[in-house]
């Protein structure tokens, strides 16, 4: 049974899921916006808003623990500066996850994940 237990496990070993995570919040904080499975954006929704949390706070602290997440440099540097300013009011919500429809291919639900304006 799964009594309490969060997330998704998406078919992949503990590593592996979260190399997969760590790469679509790092593309979506580099892009924007970005095109994947309904459910891989919904559990990168989180991820992503708790690294735009980090960014907020700022301090050094903060800064090392965005790095150990995400993988370019530049990245958290727009983090801790474009977004940080842009969502200095916004309590969270900092994403949005829009159904696209299905995946030609295997009818996978596709979702649309982007920063909010």
């Amino acid at each position: 049974m799964r009594h309490k237990l969060s997330g998704k496990k998406l078919g992949r070993p503990a590593a592996h899921r979260w190399s997969l995570y760590r790469n679509l919040v790092t593309d979506l904080l580099n892009y924007g916006k970005i095109s994947t499975t309904l459910v891989k954006a919904k559990e990168a929704r989180g991820l992503a808003d708790k690294m735009i949390t980090l960014g907020k706070e700022g301090g050094l602290a903060s800064r090392r623990r965005a790095l150990a997440f995400i993988f370019d440099e530049k990245v958290v540097d727009k983090v801790f500066g474009e977004y940080a300013s842009r969502y200095k009011s916004r309590p969270g919500g900092y994403t949005r996850v829009l159904k696209l429809g299905m995946r030609e291919g295997d009818r996978a639900p596709m979702a649309l994940i982007e920063m909010v304006e």
